[in-house]
Formats: structure tokens, sequence, C-alpha cells
């Protein structure tokens, strides 16, 4: 048996603490201030935790005589730092490190969001009274080629979490490899539609090869910033809104073991809206819900209850406003309604996460579209708790009143800091037009593909068998004399039709009769035709069918054209250094507005500030070359 003693310091440190606290219990009780047992209690428990705080440090007993060397090794383990406990769904709510929570939380998309304002929109969240962020994971822009993988710059995803955590919030993963979000194929990179056969969202063993290869260098990328491993990552979520599109649960199950295999340990959820949960969800994984109005609030706060009546009811997606297509007004939705729904939420005891807190921009040419066919605007603004620009709204103050008066006692802060100012915008004026650079100067610094027939960009044999994944695809040909050009099958999306350079006809997607009248077009003319895709289908049935181009054939008086010189027009970085250092460019302005690239003029004094371009008095050819690729290459400029 072994026998011990406590230590000598520690027993003079027990004595001096004995008499200091009845020293201090005398002076309290002369001033009045125990009215109460229960003060006097709280009072020596205070003083004495925070003593054997210090005991914990080091050990308390040292041995006499004998000494087990295996009693002492499980005392030596006792006195090790507590492994924290993850996020947990039990007994109808949250509980993390054992404590309960409720998750409010805002969607922040980095990708969306230049690296030079993360902290701004971060900070903005915490002050509003939110305890997380919710981010997806583009797979498309993380591996916009096959095997090749960015992680730097706008999709530091690792910064952007430790940015996270460094100002107070915790993080909620959600890597896809589907993510929808209004955002091209919805996520999905375009190479997948390079195999002609491609099954997305599928056990297609092609398409989970591709999602294990990706997995396997995002999820190491960030599983050091789970919780449990000291990060602020505390749920991740399989898939997105599979309901709406399949009931596969082998697929979904496949996804699941792919993450655990690479690595997530933390909670993993589902999420759905009404007309999905049914088929969405997975047996023995939290189901979340996706919703806007009250009336989907109360019909799957039933449904979710009844599905699983001991976990916690979760709005994964309460839709704060909505996106628009091109042509439509901005939507926007009511603060005092959005506030209704939202004070019920959180009065009921749910947890919630605000789509979107802050939207953001679509950079680049990565809008998606909707089916029927109708393309995403640039702007994400979604009418959200900041504007596009990180402005405030009415939205904001709302919530903060909301989350202080209706969160559960302890869960919001009662004083919330304020909020940082906007960042500064300045209007620069009218810009002038000062060059442009015609087709064909464009076209030289272009690789071009011969083919036999005329195929859709993502066929191509283009970026190491990648093919072409986004922006303009020309068509080139030469025409003997005939009388009608005849394309069978739809434009995806718009169509240039030019002869010699001078445009004839334009066609979109909604064009039925795509025939062209050529009466006295000569002999040996050079036809192009320049097609522009507006952006992929994020959402529904159709992905497999988001080939962009020419996807059918061209006839010229019912005679098949071929032989063709295919250019595919991407306009990356490398393409737009080598235009900008053209020689080619002129000062004089062509007529009739042809396709090319415009120089414009922005003269700035002082510190550049945040503005926006104005695209009115253009026409819709101009636009997506000059803005759209400034955006892509210098999203700050946007």
């Amino acid at each position: 048996m072994n026998v011990f003693t406590l230590r000598r310091e520690h027993k003079i440190r027990l004595l001096f603490l004995t008499g200091i606290t009845f020293l201090a219990y005398l002076f309290f009780s002369q001033i009045g201030f125990f009215r109460s047992f229960k003060l006097q209690k709280v009072f020596f428990i205070s003083i004495f935790r925070k003593d054997v705080a210090h005991f914990d440090r080091q050990p308390l007993y040292e041995p006499e005589n004998e000494f087990d060397l295996q009693e002492d090794v499980n005392i030596k383990e006792l006195t090790k730092p507590v492994t924290p406990q993850g996020l947990v769904a039990r007994k109808r709510s949250f509980y993390l490190n054992n404590q309960r929570m409720y998750i409010y939380s805002g969607a922040l998309h980095y990708f969306r969001v230049v690296p030079e304002y993360w902290r701004d929109r971060l900070l903005k969240l915490k002050a509003c009274g939110l305890n997380t962020v919710e981010t997806y994971v583009p797979w498309n822009l993380h591996e916009e080629t096959k095997g090749t993988f960015n992680f730097e710059g706008l999709l530091d995803l690792r910064m952007f979490i430790k940015m996270a955590q460094d100002v107070g919030l915790y993080v909620i993963f959600r890597p896809g490899p589907y993510i929808c979000s209004e955002w091209d194929l919805g996520g999905l990179p375009s190479w997948l539609l390079h195999d002609p056969k491609m099954k997305l969202r599928s056990t297609y063993q092609p398409f989970l090869d591709a999602v294990d290869a990706y997995f396997r260098h995002l999820i190491p990328l960030v599983a050091d910033l789970q919780y449990t491993k000291g990060g602020p990552i505390i749920a991740f979520q399989i898939e997105n809104e599979y309901g709406s599109y399949g009931r596969d649960q082998k697929y979904m199950k496949a996804i699941k073991e792919l993450l655990e295999q690479h690595g997530v340990v933390e909670l993993m959820f589902t999420s759905d809206n009404d007309q999905g949960i049914d088929k969405g969800s997975m047996p023995g994984v939290l189901a979340t819900a996706n919703l806007k109005s009250m009336d989907w609030f109360i019909r799957m706060k039933a449904k979710l209850k009844s599905r699983q009546p001991d976990k916690p009811f979760m709005v994964m997606e309460f839709w704060t406003g909505w996106f628009d297509h091109w042509g439509e007004k901005h939507h926007t939705w009511n603060s005092t309604e959005y506030e209704k729904v939202l004070r019920e939420i959180v009065a009921s005891g749910g947890s919630v996460n605000l789509y979107m807190f802050h939207g953001g921009t679509n950079f680049g040419f990565m809008n998606g579209a909707n089916y029927p066919y109708a393309p995403t605007v640039t702007s994400y603004d979604y009418d959200a708790i900041l504007t596009e620009s990180g402005g405030l709204t009415s939205k904001f103050q709302k919530t903060r009143d909301v989350l202080r008066k209706y969160a559960p006692k302890g869960q919001v802060p009662k004083n919330l800091p304020t909020p940082l100012d906007p960042p500064s915008t300045f209007a620069y004026g009218m810009l002038t037009v000062v060059a442009h650079l015609n087709l064909e100067a464009i076209l030289s610094e272009a690789k071009v593909i011969k083919s036999y027939d005329v195929m859709a960009m993502e066929l191509l044999n283009a970026n190491e068998g990648s093919g072409q994944g986004y922006g303009f695809i020309l068509y080139r040909n030469k025409i003997n004399s005939g009388r009608k050009l005849r394309l069978a099958g739809k434009v995806t999306d718009r169509a240039q039709i030019l002869i010699d350079g001078r445009q004839i006809a334009t066609y979109d997607w909604t064009d039925k009769d795509r025939s062209i009248d050529l009466a006295g077009v000569k002999s040996s003319t050079n036809l192009d035709i320049l097609v522009e895709n507006l952006g992929r289908v994020n959402y529904g049935k159709a992905l497999d069918f988001q080939r962009k181009g020419l996807t059918r054939d061209v006839y010229l008086d019912n005679n098949k054209l071929v032989n063709w010189e295919i250019y595919p027009l991407e306009f990356k970085s490398i393409f737009i250094s080598s235009i900008l250092s053209s020689k080619a460019w002129q000062s004089s302005l062509p007529l009739g507005n042809p396709p090319g690239f415009y120089k414009v003029l922005l003269q700035i004094s002082g510190i550049p500030r945040d503005t926006f371009i104005s695209m009115q008095i253009l026409i819709f050819e101009l636009h997506k070359p000059n803005v759209h690729v400034i955006l892509q290459d210098k999203p700050v400029l946007g």
C-alpha cells in the first residue's frame, strides 16, 4: 500500500489561503456584503476554486516509502488537458463540450468576397449576435482543371477559417461535392462533362473517383481545424439538398464514407427543403431544413420533429432574400416579414443559419442558372443582412434585436460590439473608351483546335484533357455560295453570327428558328459563330446536360458543314496578359460595335476606393469581356 502526504509547499499555501480567506470574510461581513448563506457559499467556492486551479498544474501529493509506477502514471493521466468534446445533437438540443448551445450562424462565402474584406465581414457577423459562420466550398474553383488544385488568394480556405476562429466564431463547413448556391453547375467542375457518359451526383464510378481525388486534397487541408483538434469547425454537411435531385441512398452513403475516410470526425448533417426532406435525409444523420416563409417553417418543424424526435431543430438555410436572373428586377424581402419568421425560429428554441448574411459577388464567369434556362446575374446581393458592398441593411438591427430578446439566456452577449463602418465608396464619373482590339488580334493569341464536327466546349481537347470551362468559343469555317444557313441545335447560350467580321445575326437559347438568309454572300467567305456561355444550371435534374457552345451540326442549304477551326476563349490571367501587351490596340473605335476588347481609362487620385461600374450605356456584346474578366483577374476592381 502506498502512503501519500501533502507536499510541503502545498501545506504552507493552504495555511496561507485559510488565513487570507478568514480576514476577507470578516471584512465583507462588516460592510454587509453577505445577506444570505448562498452568497457566503459562492464566496468560499470562488476563493478555493482559484487555488485548486493552481494545484492542478503540479502533482498534489508525493509518495512516502513505496512507489507504484502504474498508479503514478494513472494519476498523471488525470491531470492531462481534457480533449474537446465535439458538437452532439441529442435530447432535442446541441451540446458542445457537453454544454448546451444554440447555433446562430450566418452564411458568408469566402470565394464571393475579396480577402481584404474577410475580417470586416466576419466582425460584422459577430456584431450581429451570431456565433458561427457557414461557408460552401466550390469544387470548380479549387480544381478548375483536373488534377490541378488551388488554395491561394481568394481561395485560401485555411486563412478564412483561421480568421473566423481568431474573431471568435465557430464554422459550419459545406464541402459538397455539389453546393447549388446559384454557382456554375452547382460547384461541380465543368471538366466532369468531358466524359460524354458522365452521371453527376450518382454512384457512376468515374464521378465517385473524381470526388475521392478532390476530398483527398480538401479534407486533410482543414482536418486540423476541426473543433476536436483545436479548430473552429463544428459540423460538416453531406452533399446538398439531394432530395430535390434524387433518392439514391447508396450515393449519399458513399459521400459520407469518403468524408470520414479522408479525416472528418465532427458532426455531419444533411439539408433539404420541404419537397426533398424525405428523400435527401439519411438514417442516423441529423436532418436540417431549408426554408423562408412562416408556412414552410411550421411544416418543416413538424416534419423533422416526427422524423427525429430526439434531435434539435436546425434551419440550415433561412433565406434572407433571393437571387436575381438576367432581365429581372432586383428581388427584395420585406424586413418585417423576415423578422417575424426569424423570431419564431429563435423563440421556439431552434438554431438557424442566415442564408445569406452577406452575399457578395459571382466573380468571373461563375454565376449559375436555373431551368428552364435563366442565367443568374453577377451580383449576389441577395437582399441579405449586408449589402453586396458590405453595408448594413435594416435586417441587421432587426436580427440583433431578435437574438438579444428571444435567444435563451447566456447564448447571445448582452453588449454586442458596434459594427464597423462600411468601406468608403466614391463615384469616379464617366469613363472614356480609349482603345479597341479587334477579334482577329484576339484570335491570334488563342490556341486553335481543328475538328471535323462542331462540338461543345467541354468536349474539346484543351486544358490537358479537361476541355474548355468558361467564357466564349468561336467556330470558324469557309463557306461557298449558299442561300440559307441553319443551326440544328439550340444555342447554349448566345451566338453572334459574323460574315467576314460583320455581324449579321444574333441568337440565344430562346430562339427556335435559327436559320439565316445568306443571299448575296460571296464564295470563300469566312463564317464565324461566336458563342457565349452565360452560366450552367446549378439546381434540378438538368445538370448532366449543361455542355456549352454548339452541340449539334450547322447546315448550309441542307449540307452539313465540316472541317472547323475552333477557338476556346476562356480569358484566363495568362491570356489576358498577352492581350493587354498586344501591339494591335487601336485608338480609333470601329463602326458597328463588333466583338472585341475595349480599353477604358479610369483616373484615380488619392487612395483608391470602392466603386461600381454601370454598363447601361454599352451594348450587351461589350460588357462581358470587359467587366467580368476584370473581376475574374482583379476582383478588387469590381
